[in-house]
């Protein structure tokens, strides 16, 4: 058995603030509390910051691999690539696709989930508006059919995790009563709802903004549409892509203020070209051209997902957009993480919760991976 690691000297970030020259007791796989044995190893990480590991509820691939496409290896090679950048949690995300090829992706991915690879599965598609598809194929769109929402439930297998809705559409309100009643996230999106229509499905039960501002109506004065619905109940967490490219930050900005740090959670929407650079994609039936680290459709130009990953976006929540560095943890590690019902066990830097976390510089620059008690990239190299 590894010895205990004791990590020592980092400005640590808790659940209840940062705490200077801070010290955690690494026991196998766990966070543990109190002393530590004398033959334990210590590791001095003074000058740098610990966090908790990051947690993307909405990625559908990296490393040059795509979640809806590729086989077994790609997709954890892909798993891989985040990995390396601190998300040690993962749910693998598809596009639209038709029914039966979903249902058989659905099949492989909650292989992946069992053996603990991925969090769970989400379905952005084929359940949302022709007006706001961005990268989806149009051909291959579907109103909510709570009968086919459910298919796609139990090729899961248990491991759905969220279910992003037009909820307007004909069948979304069922179908998010369907998923609440499964303990599956409902998340408005790809949507072109009224703000009347959005209040209706949050009360009906959806509880998650797929990446806010992205992919529905903008904010009007006197159609206020989903945004503001959105922003406004306390049950909704709002995705937000901070990569400067999705966003500005003063969008950034409206959302943390309306919604308070509690309700944020940063996503990538990464595509196959995170981690691995320019050139020509395919997502799911569409073609992508990533330059200058963009993706966007061929035919059209939509932007097409991202190739952020999230220490990335942390590292520009603090330094560009100057949020708190505890809001910007909170959003990519606890707000998640309790979102996915996983709370008891990541998310926080706490004994007994498993030990995931990330090491960075005094930039806020990625320097170390832990996953689970075992270095995914060491911040002390041999």
């Amino acid at each position: 058995m590894a010895p205990t690691k004791v990590l020592t000297g980092a400005r640590v970030v808790l659940p209840t603030g940062t705490v200077d020259d801070g010290r955690v007791i690494v026991d196998g796989t766990r966070i543990a509390a109190g002393g530590s044995p004398a033959n334990a190893e210590t590791i001095d990480l003074s000058g740098h910051w610990l966090l908790p590991g990051f947690v993307d509820l909405h990625n559908h691939g990296g490393g040059g691999a795509s979640f809806t496409s590729g086989t077994v290896d790609d997709v954890l090679r892909g798993i891989r690539t985040h990995r390396l950048h601190g998300t040690t949690t993962l749910v693998a995300s598809t596009v639209t696709g038709d029914m039966d090829f979903l249902s058989r992706r659905a099949g492989l991915l909650s292989e992946l989930a069992e053996q603990g690879e991925i969090a769970g599965i989400h379905f952005e598609g084929p359940f949302i508006s022709p007006c706001r598809k961005g990268a989806h194929s149009e051909r291959l769109l579907r109103d909510p059919d709570p009968a086919e929402v459910r298919k796609l439930l139990d090729a899961a297998r248990g491991h759905a995790k969220m279910v992003t809705l037009a909820t307007e559409l004909p069948g979304g309100i069922d179908s998010v009563r369907l998923l609440a009643e499964h303990g599956v996230i409902a998340a408005v999106g790809h949507t072109d709802a009224t703000y009347e229509q959005t209040v209706q499905a949050i009360e009906a039960g959806a509880t998650v903004a797929t990446h806010l501002f992205n992919a529905m109506p903008p904010l009007g004065h006197r159609a206020p549409g989903p945004i503001t619905a959105l922003l406004e109940d306390e049950r909704v967490t709002v995705e937000l892509i901070n990569d400067g490219t999705h966003l500005h930050p003063a969008a950034l900005r409206l959302a943390f203020h309306h919604a308070g740090a509690g309700r944020v959670a940063f996503i990538t929407d990464a595509m196959d070209a995170a981690g691995f650079g320019d050139g020509r994609y395919m997502l799911g039936p569409l073609e992508v051209e990533v330059a200058d680290g963009v993706a966007r459709l061929v035919e059209g130009g939509s932007i097409a997902g991202s190739t952020l990953t999230l220490d990335r976006a942390l590292q520009r929540a603090v330094t560009v957009d100057g949020l708190p560095v505890e809001d910007a943890v909170a959003a990519l590690s606890a707000n998640p993480a309790r979102l996915l019902g996983m709370d008891d066990r990541i998310g926080s830097l706490e004994p007994g919760k498993d030990a995931d976390l990330v090491v960075l510089d005094a930039d806020f620059a990625l320097r170390g991976v832990m996953r689970r008690g075992e270095w995914v990239v060491d911040p002390q190299p041999a």
